[in-house]
């Protein structure tokens, strides 16, 4: 949806199609028209762009595209999805003259409506050339990255980092209030310090509140996990500290918090370290 709102604020014609049809009704009230199908989207549009959750829904979604679509056009896809099922996706598309852009993106809705987008891409330098107005009308850094699967690759390895850093800043906060250290406080340190990168500073807010409704859930996040994971066995090489990070995310989710954002890490840390019955016996004493 922001991808969309976003090209529609820049002035582009644009046809939509949803797994889900409701969600299409605000865009088209906008001015979008909206197709019954992919494939019906993509005989009206030169640069199709595709935003999915999974290997199964890009691939399924990819391939009515292309099967639509005019040769010459472009499929641009902004999924977080394995090589694998990308490089399958390339296949069909060179097979009917598609040009193919593998472009995910960093960044959650609202880093898109306040148009600081990041896209990760690779694929053919013309077909880049070609779509990268249409990109940076939603976001304006697009980082080039190789010709084939590397975009791929490069937002495993930085979502890998993001989970890392979200599991560290959890073990921070939970030694930081055991010891008695406001949690305001210890994340103003944070952000200022060495390890002060955007993430923490996206993240103080809810932390300070314990607001820990989705901008990514858990699940997606361990989706993510996998399919780097995947990724590494292909490639011949460990990763120890991802594969640690599946457990926990993992445990986070048959604690009943697969839906939340998955900074309720921390949420779910604290439980089993017990600081969340050491608060509610803290309290009880205070009301006594």
């Amino acid at each position: 949806m922001a991808f969309a709102e976003r090209l529609l604020d820049a002035g582009y014609p644009l046809v939509v199609s949803n797994r889900t049809p409701d969600k299409a009704a605000a865009l088209a009230a906008r001015g979008a028209i909206v197709a019954s199908s992919p494939g019906e989207l993509a005989q009206e549009a030169d640069v199709i762009l595709t935003s999915l959750s999974d290997d199964q829904a890009f691939e399924s979604v990819a391939t009515a595209a292309i099967a639509g679509a005019r040769p010459g056009s472009v499929l641009v896809d902004l999924s977080t999805v394995s090589p694998a099922v990308s490089t399958r996706v390339a296949e069909r598309a060179v097979a009917a003259s598609i040009g193919y852009v593998r472009a995910p993106v960093s960044g959650n809705p609202t880093v898109v409506r306040a148009g600081n987008l990041s896209f990760i891409v690779s694929g053919a330098e013309d077909d880049i050339d070609r779509v990268e107005p249409v990109i940076r009308a939603i976001g304006p850094t697009v980082h080039r990255v190789g010709d084939g699967e590397q975009a791929r690759i490069v937002k495993l390895a930085i979502n890998l980092m993001i989970a890392g850093l979200a599991q560290l800043m959890s073990e921070a906060l939970v030694l930081g209030e055991a010891a008695d250290v406001p949690r305001a406080a210890l994340l103003e340190v944070m952000a200022s310090s060495a390890v002060g990168a955007p993430f923490v500073k996206y993240k103080t807010e809810p932390l300070v509140r314990g607001d820990f409704s989705a901008t990514f859930t858990t699940a997606l996040m361990e989706k993510d996990i996998d399919l780097a994971l995947d990724a590494a066995e292909e490639a011949g090489v460990e990763l120890p500290l991802t594969s640690e990070m599946k457990s926990h995310l993992r445990a986070a989710m048959e604690a009943g918090y697969a839906d939340d954002d998955f900074i309720v890490l921390f949420q779910h840390l604290r439980n089993t370290s017990g600081l969340r019955k050491r608060s509610e016996r803290h309290d009880q004493e205070v009301v006594r």
